[in-house]
């Protein structure tokens, strides 16, 4: 027999599957580090600059040479601004991950861009970064896994695909300076080409800079780390070293408890109080009727953010000076009230107090189990924050002070910041996902948690009140920001100070005083309803709790005191009415 040609020998059966497998096998790319750092800065130019590119093109003739002139300067400069930031962490070893990194951060920067009208600069990254995982999975919708499936999922897949050629050392590294020259030089041109238009534009809407995706991302981490590594590097610095009680609060023969609730969220364009067409705080009017409530309707906020907000209220010197550098890294209004012998007791429902706590006693909600009522969700309901006030109430001694921070009217999901009985404007968002409900839903939503936070502080004040044969006290309610709900495109809250719409940067304060707290500071009521009239700041609520309290320190500023007018000779009569009563 002759000898079988193995070439005409057919695969054995088993190895037919796998041959097949080989046919259908896809290609896969061959692409240098280079081209693909083009390709990434060209993606992230085409979806994830729209925004930027129409708000710096908006209100010129479109007809225009300039205008187009503008508009290529812009591309470009976006193009190889993005290159350049690309490259210093690209090698053949670390390419996928760093643009898988980048591509999900641009997915995510991108839709809450478009979705909210959200700029990422420092404040709202650190924001993004301290937020709870409670509030950060309200954020999560369709939307965003479709943002992250399309604009991350699918470039992903595909970039671990691309083969990657080894080249020797040197023709890297003269490949790489060449693209880096190269990208230089197309950046030095688009600013030299539209230097008077680019120029105007940075000046008068620096803000835009934060619209420019995934450098705003690249950029406000960068800033927000660096100064949150410096305040960690070194102590908080000590303020009110001198602050020591006054006559009033060393001779305070009655326990003494202000009870200061920083609300969230609440803006006074929804303000009932404030004059809203509806009446979102009906028990606090049914109080006013009976008893007096100092409201000042519209107080000019110091930030846009909890982040930012916080701690500047809480300075001595808040927006009209504003220096975040020195306001993070310095001690509160709470620890120059501890100074003079006032215990402090910070009880929170939110993210942490952002420092201005530091050192005091801090209670936290979130630590409830999950059978607490109002807290089956793991996000309590503020309500919570109110057990156990009858019983301080009445072991109380010497002065105190009580910080209640609210979880208030925090977004999107304002339908989960009220129990279903205040559900009374309808139909209601029910949605963590704001574009998947009308304006009208929205405002809905939004009113009814307004609704829960004035019973929650009609229900404060009550309990205070049945205490007063007891206890001095007081209550100052005050929110921290505002809120956007679709005016203008513009959603939840976190804008650039200078550019932020008024309903974010205005909000409400509240003041209810006990007859006892009253007629010890000869606080005349009407002349204070009388100074709500009139314009009022986060900058005022350091230098009001001093003098309410009582606390003497040179950072003591009568001008900014709201009460300080209100107090003294020019109030005897009205303590003394208020006493006899």
């Amino acid at each position: 027999m002759l000898p079988l040609d193995p070439r005409r020998v057919p695969p054995p059966a088993d190895d037919a599957p796998r041959a097949r497998g080989r046919r259908l096998r896809l290609p896969r790319p061959r692409l240098s580090v280079e081209a693909l750092l083009l390709l990434a800065s060209l993606w992230f130019l085409l979806v994830a600059n729209g925004r930027f590119l129409a708000l710096a093109l908006q209100g010129r003739d479109a007809a225009a040479a300039s205008t187009w002139g503008l508009a290529l300067a812009l591309v470009v400069g976006v193009f190889a601004a993005h290159l350049l930031l690309l490259l210093p962490l690209a090698s053949r070893y670390t390419v996928k991950p760093w643009l898988s990194l980048m591509l999900v951060v641009t997915a995510l920067a991108g839709d809450a861009i478009r979705r909210f009208g959200v700029y990422l600069d420092p404040a709202m990254l650190r924001n993004v970064l301290r937020t709870d995982w409670h509030e950060a999975s309200e954020l999560l919708s369709p939307s965003m896994l479709l943002s992250l499936l399309v604009f991350a999922g699918l470039p992903i897949a595909l970039l671990w695909r691309v083969e990657l050629p080894r080249l020797p050392l040197a023709r890297t590294v003269k490949r790489r300076l060449a693209l880096a020259l190269a990208a230089l030089l197309m950046l030095v041109l688009a600013l030299l080409s539209a230097y008077q238009p680019l120029a105007s534009l940075m000046r008068n809407q620096r803000e835009l800079r934060y619209l420019v995706t995934p450098a705003n991302a690249l950029w406000s981490l960068a800033s927000a780390t660096l100064v949150d590594a410096r305040a960690r590097g070194s102590a908080r610095l000590p303020i009110g070293l001198d602050a020591r009680p006054g006559p009033l609060l060393a001779a305070a023969a009655r326990p003494q408890l202000l009870v200061l609730v920083v609300g969230e969220t609440v803006r006074s364009a929804n303000w009932g109080l404030a004059g809203y067409a509806r009446q979102t705080t009906p028990e606090l009017a049914r109080l006013a009727g009976e008893q007096p409530l100092v409201d000042f309707a519209r107080v000019r906020a110091c930030g846009t953010d909890t982040e930012t907000s916080l701690p500047c209220m809480f300075a001595p010197v808040g927006r009209r000076a504003y220096d975040e550098a020195t306001i993070r890294g310095s001690q509160s209004l709470l620890q120059v009230l501890a100074r003079a012998g006032i215990g402090v007791t910070w009880r929170d429902n939110q993210s942490g107090c952002k420092g201005v706590c530091d050192g005091l006693p801090t209670q936290s909600t979130r630590d409830l189990a999950a059978t607490t009522p109002g807290c089956e969700s793991g996000a309590c309901l503020d309500e919570v924050l109110l057990q156990g006030l009858p019983e301080l109430l009445r072991q109380v001694q010497g002065t105190q002070v009580l910080v209640l921070h609210m979880l208030g009217n925090h977004g999107p999901a304002y339908f989960r910041r009220h129990p279903p009985a205040f559900t009374r404007f309808t139909p209601e968002c029910r949605d963590d996902d704001l574009s998947r409900c009308t304006s009208a839903e929205i405002l809905n939503a939004y009113d009814n948690a307004l609704l829960y936070t004035d019973h929650l502080l009609a229900q404060l004040i009550r309990t205070l009140q049945d205490a007063q044969s007891r206890v001095d006290s007081a209550l100052v309610f005050v929110s921290d920001h505002g809120e956007s709900l679709g005016e203008a495109n513009l959603y939840l809250h976190g804008l650039p100070y200078l550019i932020a719409p008024d309903v974010q940067k205005e909000v409400p304060m509240l003041m209810w005083f006990s007859k006892g707290f009253a007629a010890a500071r000869t606080l005349d009521l009407r002349c204070l309803s009388a100074r709500a009239q009139q314009p009022a700041a986060h900058d005022h609520l350091f230098h009001t709790l001093l003098g309410l309290l009582d606390v003497r320190t040179a950072l003591y500023e009568p001008a900014w005191d709201l009460t300080g007018a209100c107090r003294g000779v020019a109030g005897v009569a009205q303590a003394a009415a208020s006493a006899a009563r």
